[in-house]
């Protein structure tokens, strides 16, 4: 009888043991496998990250600097059959403490060994190249173990003699350890001058307050320079000032009369839709009316135009009605003057001159009213004559001359007529 093991991804399931005295060994990484009671052994190893933090304290360097150096490492099992098998012989069994204290020391080893190969600038100036070095010499050593070293970073680098914040101080350090040397060469050689001469010594001196001599003028000229840089710098920070001041009041006023051009474009926006209201006012109080009353005005014409053509019609229809009926009665009336004439002419032709006799006596009244008429306005005349007999005498002269006259107007010759015949005899 047996039992069915399974594991999960981060764990090795190893089973050792079997039937007669096998010795085979079955390695399962997220998977099962199959153990006998009593004759099978089943352990398992953890696959999961471990972070170990390698630390080495006060370890001289090439240039006997001692120091203090902290890393990060991230390893694991690896998982390839014939590599976890050798991790399973040298960590099977073990706690996953006891683990990270064997790849410890490893690496604390490792790297104490490189550290004492270089220098403090070449550990602390390239951190990188330094933990790729310790990776690259203590891989072979744990991959024999079945390790893997995933990362390995340097976290931390120091001192306890400032060594290293000494470092960016280096062009101190070099003035310092000249004027160390100068002092120094100085007192040697102050020294062996003074046993040899005074004068030598006065030589010196002289030579040394001719220095302190040049050295002050070059001081003082120095701090001209200086104060004249210095007054040029301050001149251009002033000029800069004032010229960047005169940007910034450019600007404000740019942004003054954006703001300016911004309110009058809304002014211009209000008053545009102030010019289309009172427009659209304009055209229902004003335009709209007086479209309207024009309208009215000319329908009104039109009606006007057409009672007029209308009347108009109706007074060329009256004055053709009339004139027709006139031509009509035109047309009795010649019709009846051109039968009476006929009757007449039959009449005159029937009668022959005394029907011509009586027609020139019917006339000659009207022919006498029209020959009188001018004397009608005439209130008086007279007749300037020294004798009566004269004006009887005229009379008689014009009715002598009247039935000549008729004859030569008409052809009748009146003395024929009886009746006148006694009128004008009598005459």
């Amino acid at each position: 009888m047996g039992s069915c093991l399974t594991v999960g991804p981060n764990e090795a399931l190893v089973v050792s043991g079997g039937c007669c005295g096998s010795d085979d060994k079955t390695y399962v990484v997220g998977g099962w496998s199959w153990a006998w009671w009593l004759i099978s052994d089943a352990q398992r190893l953890s696959l999961e990250i471990m972070t170990l933090q390698p630390r080495c304290e006060d370890v001289e360097t090439a240039e006997g600097v001692a120091i203090t150096v902290t890393g990060v490492a991230q390893v694991k099992v690896m998982t390839e059959q014939d590599l976890l098998a050798v991790a399973c012989e040298q960590f099977l069994g073990k706690s996953v403490m006891e683990i990270k204290g064997v790849l410890l020391q490893t690496l604390e080893g490792h790297l104490r060994s490189i550290l004492g190969t270089l220098t403090v600038e070449q550990i602390y100036q390239d951190r990188d190249q330094f933990a790729k070095l310790v990776r690259d010499v203590a891989a072979p050593d744990v991959g024999r173990m079945g390790i893997e070293i995933l990362s390995f970073t340097i976290k931390d680098v120091y001192d306890k003699l400032d060594y290293l914040s000494s470092l960016g101080k280096t062009q101190i350090a070099a003035v310092q350890r000249d004027a160390d040397i100068g002092v120094a060469e100085a007192e040697r050689d102050a020294g062996i001058r003074e046993a040899e001469c005074k004068k030598e010594m006065m030589d010196v001196k002289f030579k040394a307050d001719t220095k302190m001599a040049d050295s002050k003028r070059e001081l003082e000229l120095q701090k001209a320079s200086f104060n004249q840089e210095v007054n040029a710098r301050k001149a251009e920070a002033q000029l800069a000032y004032e010229l960047q001041a005169a940007k910034e009041q450019q600007k404000i006023r740019l942004e003054e009369i954006e703001i300016q051009v911004v309110q009058r474009k809304k002014e211009i926006t209000i008053e545009e839709k102030e010019i289309d209201r009172t427009d659209k006012e304009l055209i229902a109080t004003v335009k709209r009316p007086a479209e309207a009353e024009a309208y009215k005005m000319q329908q009104l014409a039109e009606g006007e135009k057409l009672k007029k053509v209308l009347i108009a019609q109706a007074e060329a229809e009256k004055i053709k009605k009339i004139g027709e009926a006139e031509a009509s009665s035109i047309e009795a009336v010649g019709k009846a003057e051109a039968e009476k004439m006929r009757l007449k002419a039959e009449a005159y032709e029937q009668y022959g001159d005394a029907a011509k006799t009586a027609l020139v006596l019917e006339a000659l009244p009207k022919i006498a009213s029209k020959v009188a008429a001018p004397l009608a306005k005439t209130n008086e005349i007279v007749i300037l004559s020294g004798e009566g007999s004269r004006v009887t005498g005229e009379v008689n002269r014009l009715l002598a001359e009247l039935p000549v006259s008729v004859n030569a107007l008409t052809g009748v010759d009146l003395s024929k007529i009886p009746l006148l015949q006694k009128v004008t005899g009598s005459a």
